[in-house]
């Protein structure tokens, strides 16, 4: 009978092992959950959440409020509270105060801080509903947001999303002033068919600068590619352009939007003017429509728009009244930059600043638009366009460019398609008086389809000469 039992044993040996083990790595779980759960609880103090002092303030109403019903009611509430108060201490202190007093301190900071933790997370399931979301990182997230520099992106289209899409993790005081010119695509169609001004840069940035889930922000994007009058569409532009329709006017159909996609910042147009840009051609040649001037396949030597000088809208004006730093580019030189300069009030506003003003210049050529085109080229077309306005005083002073470009499988790709890399003559710029700031801008340089600036990056070399110049003035 005694073999039976030896297998018996080592099973039952083993099985109250493997329980030890599992115990023991349990009560390590929650040791760490606690000391993690405890970090969050004293992060609350810590300032810059504006949370504390209201708190406190609302402690001091309470206290006061609690005094006024004393006096009210002569006073004598207190007196039964004083008699309350000292038969809890008396049945409290049945061990030793050395002893009772700790444990009571104890006991009262541990209620404190559970009674504070599950305010703070049914606040949380109203503010932040996403489990994984900690609403005290939340909160200081923000908080960082909302100390960050007040900022004006001028621009449009892809180039002006990024680096929205960039600026966002470092402030919320952001002004998007979006060229409204376009007039192919899906924007053009709208434009002639409803009267609306083109929504496509403007719904491109709002969806850039959203906070909502990313689900919302594709459907915003969602692009038709069926159906009888839809094909080619993107759901934005329709949203866009009916709310205009509905309301009168771009500035509410843009409003809605923002709450809609919770949007950080601002996006406004450069004009509420029907604007159609023209440009005139090395050859004579003139070309009328953005969408034209983007496919020439000589030299732009200027371009103009009609109605002549259109006025601003008022909040781009105010926006850069406020600015602490100003930005233009990258994207289209001809297209979506300099539709932005030809609006005089812009200009003017711009150079009334005393903000820091940064121009970021493209990685690539375009085929047509900046063929043969250096940084120096770029910077040069921009002077050209403001002189046109009568402004010979250099508005941009500094300049963000792309470092030289290794060779790789999507730059030849871009070569054979007739766009090179932006040369950056930098002994040149510096002796015209230019600041120069090169980094790497890009996405990686494998076989992608496109070659475009990396939001995060943009964004940190932006913030790093932003940074520089606050130190230097």
């Amino acid at each position: 009978m005694s073999s039976p039992k030896k297998p018996f044993r080592k099973r039952t040996r083993r099985k109250k092992t493997s329980f030890g083990w599992e115990a023991l790595i349990l009560r390590i779980l929650k040791k760490i959950d606690f000391i993690g759960r405890f970090k969050r609880a004293i992060s609350w103090l810590l300032p810059g959440l504006l949370v504390k002092r209201w708190v406190f303030i609302s402690g001091i109403g309470l206290i006061i409020a609690l005094l006024g019903a004393a006096i009210w009611a002569e006073l004598r509430p207190i007196y039964w509270a004083v008699e309350g108060l000292f038969w809890l201490l008396g049945m409290m202190t049945f061990f030793p105060t050395s002893i009772a007093g700790p444990i009571i301190i104890f006991i009262g900071f541990a209620l404190l801080l559970w009674g504070q933790s599950r305010s703070f997370e049914s606040v949380q399931q109203a503010v932040a509903p996403d489990k994984n979301a900690v609403l005290v990182d939340a909160l200081r997230a923000q908080s960082k947001l909302n100390r960050g520099p007040n900022i004006v992106a001028i621009g449009g289209g892809t180039g002006l999303a990024s680096l929205l899409q960039g600026l966002k993790r470092h402030s919320s005081r952001i002004t998007a002033i979006v060229t409204v010119a376009d007039d192919g695509g899906s924007s053009g169609v709208l434009r002639r068919e409803l009267g609306v001004q083109p929504p496509g840069d403007l719904r491109n940035c709002l969806a850039a600068l959203s906070n909502e889930e990313p689900l919302l922000t594709r459907l915003f994007q969602y692009r038709f590619p069926m159906g009888s009058g839809l094909v080619g569409h993107s759901f934005g532009n329709l949203f866009l352009s009916a709310l205009t329709s509905i309301t009168g006017n771009i500035e509410t159909a843009i409003t809605a939007s923002s709450r809609v996609l919770s949007v950080q910042g601002q996006v406004v147009p450069a004009t509420t003017a029907d604007v159609r840009l023209w440009a005139e051609l090395e050859n004579g040649e003139k070309i009328e429509g953005e969408s034209a001037i983007g496919r020439v396949s000589n030299p732009i030597v200027r371009i103009g728009c009609l109605p002549e000088y259109p006025p601003a809208f008022p909040s781009a004006l105010e926006a850069i009244k406020n600015a602490e730093l100003i930005l233009l580019g990258p994207g289209s030189l001809y297209t979506s930059l300099l539709p932005n300069l030809l609006v005089p009030e812009i200009v003017e506003a711009i150079q009334k600043s005393k903000a820091p003003k940064l121009y970021i210049c493209n990685l690539m050529t375009q085929p047509g638009e900046t063929d043969r085109l250096d940084v120096i080229g770029h910077v040069r077309a921009i002077e050209a366009q403001l002189a046109t306005l009568g402004i010979t005083k250099r508005i941009f002073n500094s300049i963000l460019a792309q470092e030289k470009l290794p060779s790789s499988k999507l730059v030849n790709y871009y070569r054979s398609k007739g766009a090179v890399p932006v040369e950056c003559d930098q002994a040149e710029l510096k002796s015209l008086g230019y600041n120069l700031f090169e980094a790497s801008l890009h996405w990686g340089l494998k076989a992608t389809p496109t070659l475009r600036h990396d939001p995060k990056r943009l964004s940190l070399a932006v913030m790093r000469f932003f940074r520089k110049y606050k130190r230097e003035n």
